[in-house]
């Protein structure tokens, strides 16, 4: 990897962590501290903390395994100080922002929430990451960033963040719908741990939007994007990343800077020669299953592929002619996208950072 010149930035005057200001040179110590006296999750901070202090110019983050096996790659610090700024400026979060961090420091969001505060100058406090990070949250913040799971357990305390930003997968639609008409500024982003976080975002509660509707994602400053030949999405983002990122996201180019995304390319189904979209199908079956559920498929003599259901419940022959019925009456789905087989499961198989594995949920169930 070719190396330039990295100056480390001077934290932010007004940057507080737990109520307390430090300067770089305070931070080691700080790091040091959090490491042997905190809890696990405070120690992932620590160890960050020196990571970013070190001379080296970049930092190895660790990739979510949800599209194939984790791996480390090395991100460069200055690309994390673009993408800091860039978030800062995007949703207008300026110096003395109050930011609750509720992420494992273990992966690129966390740290990005860290790498924020202590260069826009936000008083940003730890919290463990869990189901529902706000159950002991008893006061109000500017910002916070969850994953849709988190997101999920957190609707009755919702009314403590002013501005959420929710990634690490896709937004269901029922997830969306029970979002409207809150006064919390709720937004899905896009992006990878390639892109140092997120480049997109949309405003899923904007009052602007129906719930049922396409919603597109808009590009964060200095982003260009495109589609390849296979619909598939093409970032150009100089200064996230030194290569132009070509991915396996099927996308519908709306303008320069703006797309609709339908689904990960790798997750297409071709049932006897009709291609379907996994997340456009879940898509419209999310306003009829109330718990966790993804669309997939299993080999089948006459189709090639078969399409079958997911979901994450315990199995009752009621439940499942009720779920049957409810899927046949329902007017959004076409005659192709009508799952073939439905599997109830107790716990689906989770990434390291939570995400659904698929791939491992379905041999797990169907072995």
């Amino acid at each position: 990897m070719m190396q330039t010149k990295f100056s480390l930035p001077e934290t932010h005057p007004e940057f507080r962590l737990n109520g307390l200001h430090y300067s770089n040179e305070d931070l080691a110590a700080v790091a040091y501290s959090l490491i042997k006296e905190g809890e696990p999750y405070e120690g992932q901070a620590g160890n960050f903390l020196l990571d970013w202090l070190n001379d080296k110019e970049y930092i190895e983050v660790k990739t979510s395994g949800s599209t194939g096996p984790p791996k480390r790659i090395p991100i460069k610090k200055q690309q994390m100080v673009n993408s800091a700024r860039a978030t800062g400026k995007y949703f207008e979060l300026g110096p003395r922002t109050t930011a609750l961090h509720c992420l494992p420091v273990n992966f690129i969001a966390g740290k990005m929430m860290l790498v924020r505060a202590m260069l826009l100058g936000w008083k940003l406090d730890l919290e463990l990451p869990k189901a529902n990070p706000l159950d002991r949250i008893f006061k109000t913040y500017d910002f916070c960033a969850m994953t849709p799971f988190q997101l999920d357990n957190s609707l009755s305390r919702l009314h403590l963040i002013k501005k959420l930003i929710v990634g690490g997968g896709a937004v269901s639609g029922n997830l969306r719908n029970l979002v409207q008409g809150i006064n919390t500024e709720v937004y899905e982003t896009y992006g990878m741990t390639e892109t140092v976080s997120h480049i997109a975002a949309r405003h899923i509660n904007s009052k602007a939007k129906k719930a049922e509707e396409p919603l597109p994602f808009t590009t964060l400053p200095n982003v260009k994007i495109d589609v390849d030949d296979r619909s598939c999405l093409v970032i150009e983002a100089p200064q996230l990343t030194d290569d132009r990122l070509v991915t396996n996201d099927v996308v519908e180019l709306i303008s320069e800077n703006s797309f609709v995304w339908k689904g990960r390319i790798d997750n297409l189904i071709n049932s006897g020669g009709v291609k379907l979209h996994p997340e456009e199908i879940e898509a419209k079956l999310a306003p009829i299953i109330a718990h966790r559920f993804f669309i997939t498929s299993l080999p089948d003599a006459a189709l090639g592929e078969k399409l079958v259901l997911m979901v994450e419940s315990q199995f009752s022959e009621v439940a499942l002619n009720n779920l049957e019925r409810e899927i046949r009456a329902c007017r959004k789905l076409g005659k192709y996208e009508i799952p073939k087989k439905i599997y109830f499961v107790e716990k689906f198989e989770e990434t390291a950072n939570g995400k659904i594995h698929r791939a491992n949920t379905l041999k797990s169930r169907v072995d």
